[in-house]
Parts: C-alpha cells; sequence; structure tokens
C-alpha cells in the first residue's frame, strides 16, 4: 500500500510557501553608500587643485568656496588657475616687485589678463557672470604675513578685491 501511495504522488510537486528574502545586509550597503556620498558631495561646484608644494592651514569654519580666480602660492611657485605664472628657481629678472616693492609684477600682469578676459566674455554674452572681483588664494601656511600683504595688495591693485581664504578643514587633513 504504500508503494502505491508513493507511485499516486509522484507526479504531483509541493506547493512551495513563501520565500523570506532578507534584505538587511542590502540596506546596509546603501546606507553606507548614501552616508559617503552625502560627506563627499560639494554643492559649490568649486574645484580646487592644491600643488604638491603647497601646505594648508586648518580651519573649523564650514563655509562654501565662492567661484572666481584661483592664485595659489608656495614659498618658492605662483599659480594662477593652475598655470605657473612665477617661480624664483627658474625667474632669470630679479625686477618682480614694482611700486616700492609692493606689487608682484608677474600675478599683477597674469590677473588684469584674467579680467580683461572675464570683461570680454562677459560683453559678448548676456547669460554671462558679471565680474564679482574674487580672487581664492591657496597660501602655503609657511608664507610671511609681509608676503601675504604684497600678495592682497596685488590683487586689489589688478581689480580683485574680495579674498577668500581656501584652507583645511580639520577632519579633511586627516
Amino acid at each position: 500500500m504504500r508503494v502505491n501511495r508513493l507511485i499516486r504522488f509522484r507526479g504531483r510537486k509541493k506547493k512551495l510557501g513563501l520565500i523570506d528574502l532578507d534584505i538587511t545586509s542590502l540596506l546596509d550597503i546603501l546606507v553606507i553608500m548614501l552616508v559617503f556620498l552625502l560627506k563627499s558631495y560639494n554643492s559649490s561646484g568649486v574645484v580646487l587643485n592644491v600643488p604638491k608644494g603647497v601646505t594648508l592651514p586648518i580651519s573649523e569654519s564650514q563655509a562654501i568656496n565662492s567661484p572666481g580666480v584661483i592664485v595659489q602660492v608656495s614659498p618658492t611657485t605662483i599659480w594662477v588657475d593652475d598655470n605657473v605664472i612665477f617661480d624664483i628657481n627658474k625667474s632669470r629678472t630679479s625686477a618682480v616687485y614694482d611700486q616700492g616693492r609692493k606689487r608682484i609684477i608677474p600675478l599683477f600682469n597674469e590677473l588684469v589678463k584674467k579680467r580683461k578676459i572675464i570683461n570680454q566674455v562677459q560683453k559678448s554674452s548676456p547669460e554671462a557672470k558679471k565680474f564679482s572681483g574674487i580672487v581664492n588664494l591657496i597660501v602655503d601656511k609657511s608664507i610671511r604675513y609681509s608676503y601675504l600683504k604684497k600678495l592682497l595688495h596685488t590683487c586689489a591693485e589688478a581689480g580683485f578685491i574680495k579674498y577668500k581664504f581656501i584652507v583645511l578643514n580639520e577632519s579633511s587633513a586627516l
């Protein structure tokens, strides 16, 4: 009789019940990715490339950078928008300053060029942003205050009268 029962139920398949799917680990991964993306999100759109020779000071400020011309300064080199405009090691001229050693000539000339380009774009396109006069300064923390005053004076003479100093946040420094 047992053989008859096995033969009778051989063709039938057992109905499977609901399968429980554990998605806890998947949710953990998604939450970690979300936190990482929110932490690394930059809403200002300003991308800064800090050269190898520049060590930034630490700050606790949380303000977002604003777009503008980027001037980077190390003890031996000056960059404007990632282009080297002055290098002490490669400089053959001794006439770097004018106006009683207050203005840095190569930096002044480059900033005047940048301002002219911005004004030309503004005239040619009605949707172009107006000249803001903002300069983002990325300055090595070992730069002396007297040299920093020359940098600020040079930027002001070229028409860039608003200064934004770019520094590292303590959490980014680690």
